[in-house]
């Protein structure tokens, strides 16, 4: 079917020596939107609990949702790209995310809007599945840190404009337009992903689909999650919190040895086996939960309007520097070992230091500090794993990569509610140590991998 055909890039761009510029530029476009919309969702939470009469334990689902739909489909979807094609799958993926931020922009219930939020993480999970794998597939294997660092600063570029934009909209024409505000991006990323993307040269045939192991991955994170939502607040019966742990620990079992046995399944296990990628995605989970922590966080404690926006954004404008500039200014052989180390040291300090300021002032120079780590280490965490993962297995690597970051986002904006209903007063200093806690063993990962595995499965 011609509508299932990657269509090639017009022959001035393919032959262009600045073509795996391009493309990389053109997936920035999935990467700003995608992370402009995690970020300044937040930012909506106090206005949807006014307009709606919802405490924060369920409003959170406006993001939760978005984010299990997203982890449960990563894998999934980068196993369907990697047999179908990847341009195919991200184009598509672009018109599916903005159709679906229109109707969260019309929605005229929390429930519909949680229900519009899975259908809009689906389209995203179409781009992100394949980002990673476009970028790596796109330039030659030594510029892949940097242009991977391009991509990093086009997500911190979404992130910086997040809490700026989402606090003068909701201050000015409402929250309902911090969704459609997607609508125009979505349009200029559907044309540019058509007309720069490279075809996918190497496929991997996809066999029976293992819809079983998609259904056990999205019960096992979807449980989990709820249960923490449990003790944060939302409305469940009493016995319903253990019983959600145990479902999700048992799905996760189950998911494990179906895995193992399946003929098809939706990730070979045997891609964790290297350690620089099995703890460098556990480093990814723990620098997006980093991330994205106070974004959740300082809404709350200081009010979701333009000012606290402001100051929000000096997280991710570190971000964006040090993504953008460390492979200029590091020495060029700084390996992504120390990389990973020192960025995420540094994004705990300035967690730490974070406990004991309250001014906007400080706070705003702290998250820099945050930032500046964090830009640093997620590209070279990320760098990382992809080098040990195969080229023809790339769009299932850049999905685990993707789903690692959409876990750590989750669990972000779920621990950060968690601490503030549990610590009352302390509720803040106590979801900022929790973060720094994260930073140390996100540090800690780089050091457990070891020297980086070859590309072999």
């Amino acid at each position: 079917m011609a509508v299932l055909v990657e269509r090639p890039r017009p022959r001035v761009v393919r032959e262009h020596r600045l073509a795996g510029w391009f493309a990389v530029g053109a997936v920035c476009f999935g990467a700003f939107m995608g992370q402009l919309d995690a970020s300044i969702v937040t930012l909506t939470f106090p206005a949807l609990q006014r307009d709606f009469g919802e405490p924060l334990a369920a409003v959170q689902w406006v993001s939760l949702a978005y984010l299990l739909t997203l982890v449960g489909l990563l894998a999934a979807v980068g196993r369907l790209a990697d047999a179908y094609g990847r341009k195919l799958t991200y184009v598509y993926g672009f018109g599916v995310f903005t159709a679906a931020s229109i109707a969260c922009g019309l929605a005229p219930t929390l429930t519909w809007l949680v229900v519009f939020r899975v259908v809009q993480a689906l389209g995203a999970a179409m781009l992100q599945a394949n980002s990673v794998a476009l970028v790596v597939g796109s330039v030659r294997r030594e510029k892949m840190r940097a242009a991977l660092g391009v991509q990093a600063a086009a997500q911190a570029l979404g992130l910086a404009l997040g809490p700026a934009v989402g606090g003068l909209l909701v201050d000015t024409v409402g929250w309902r337009w911090v969704f459609l505000v997607n609508a125009p991006v979505g349009v200029v990323g559907l044309i540019a992903g058509r007309y720069l993307l490279p075809r996918t040269r190497e496929r991997t045939p996809l066999g029976r689909f293992d819809g079983a192991g998609v259904a056990l991955l999205a019960t096992a994170s979807t449980a989990l999650l709820l249960a923490i939502s449990g003790l944060s607040g939302l409305a469940l019966p009493g016995w319903a919190v253990p019983a959600l742990f145990v479902a999700g620990v048992v799905a996760a079992a189950a998911f494990v040895l179906r895995e193992n046995s399946a003929a098809s399944p939706i990730l070979r296990l045997a891609v964790l086996r290297p350690p620089v990628v099995s703890f460098g995605l556990a480093g990814a989970l723990c620098g997006y939960l980093v991330l994205f922590g106070p974004l959740a966080l300082l809404p709350q404690v200081l009010g979701a309007h333009g000012a606290t926006g402001a100051v929000l954004t000096s997280l991710p404008a570190g971000f964006a520097v040090a993504a953008v500039a460390a492979d200029r200014v590091l020495p060029a052989g700084l390996g992504s070992r120390v990389r990973i180390g020192a960025g995420a040291a540094l994004a705990a300090v300035g967690c730490a230091v974070l406990v004991g300021v309250s001014g906007p002032w400080e706070t705003g120079v702290s998250l820099f500090v945050v930032g500046l780590g964090l830009g640093v280490f997620i590209p070279a965490n990320n760098s990382a794993v992809m080098g040990a993962i195969p080229t023809r297995m790339s769009a299932t690597g850049g999905g685990l990569v993707n789903m690692a970051r959409g876990l750590g986002t989750a669990l972000g904006v779920a621990l950060v509610t968690l601490c503030l209903h549990t610590g009352g007063t302390s509720g803040r200093s106590l979801a900022l140590a929790v973060l720094a806690v994260a930073a140390v063993l996100a540090a800690g990962t780089g050091l457990a991998a070891g020297p980086r595995a070859p590309r072999t499965v």
